[in-house]
């Protein structure tokens, strides 16, 4: 039986929480646009690790992560964003509040 791989565990339930994120801020914040962005950014991560997983080639797999780094790094100016307008606290920012919800 072949085990979960955990960096696609872990992205796609980083995706969870960055659309539960996303959309918690668009309820109470009416914050639209960063939250979209930051969503769309998020979920791009989980979906090009996961295809890297079907990689054609070793620079294949390589390409597609590196564009999954890419991603991450974006989404982390989005959420950097949100805390400077202070559309998001320090606490909300943290992954594991968003496991609580």
């Amino acid at each position: 039986m072949k085990s979960e791989n955990p960096i696609v565990k872990k992205t796609f339930d980083f995706a969870i929480m960055a659309l539960q994120m996303g959309k918690s801020l668009q309820l109470t914040k009416k914050e639209f646009i960063v939250s979209n962005q930051c969503m769309r950014s998020a979920t791009a991560i989980g979906a090009m690790v996961r295809e890297a997983q079907e990689a054609e080639s070793k620079q294949d797999f390589i390409h597609k992560l590196s564009i999954g780094l890419k991603e991450a790094r974006e989404t982390n100016y989005w959420i950097d964003l949100l805390l400077a307008t202070q559309d998001l606290n320090k606490e909300e920012a943290n992954a594991s509040y968003w496991r609580k919800l």
